[in-house]
């Protein structure tokens, strides 16, 4: 089972460092881990996405508690929150397919951010289901490149993680 934790953190250096050290000691794997400033410059949001059971959870998250920079962890349920990723593709194109790869794009509400006389980059942003669907499709034209971010998640409603 994957768990989305958001973590709110000190923003100082080495915090990052600190969490990512006790997942390693512990034997845990990040599946994915999104970091970045909150609305208070003094706080970071960490995203972090580990594959594990519920007893795997409560390791991890008494784990985090215990690490002096941790401010809160909250476990983030699927139902309960608004998920995204970001995806660029460099993707193989000239004028043969490019009116193809554009109505993919479309299709997908992605944009072309650049293109050059054999590829075009196109980013996409959506759940992690669309990212795939999309590589999957974008495949066959020949992918020269790609990077993802991590998850970023946010709880729906008034309630927040810091609330």
């Amino acid at each position: 089972m994957r768990h989305t934790l958001s973590v709110l953190v000190e923003n100082r250096h080495g915090v990052l460092a600190r969490v990512a050290g006790m997942f390693a000691r512990r034997g845990y794997n990040i599946d994915s881990l999104t970091v970045g400033v909150t609305e208070d410059p003094t706080i970071s949001r960490m995203t972090i996405v580990v594959r594990g059971d519920d007893e795997v959870l409560e390791q991890v998250t008494k784990q985090l508690n215990k690490l002096i920079d941790v401010i809160r962890v909250s476990d983030l349920k699927a139902e309960d929150t608004v998920e995204r990723e970001m995806a660029l593709f460099k993707v193989s194109s000239d004028v043969s397919n490019r009116s193809e790869i554009m109505q993919i794009v479309d299709i997908f509400r992605a944009r072309i951010i650049d293109v050059a006389p054999k590829s075009m980059i196109i980013e996409v942003t959506g759940d992690e289901t669309k990212i795939e669907a999309i590589e999957q499709l974008l495949r066959p034209f020949g992918i020269k490149e790609m990077v993802r971010t991590g998850k970023v998640a946010l709880r729906r409603g008034a309630k927040g993680v810091s609330s």
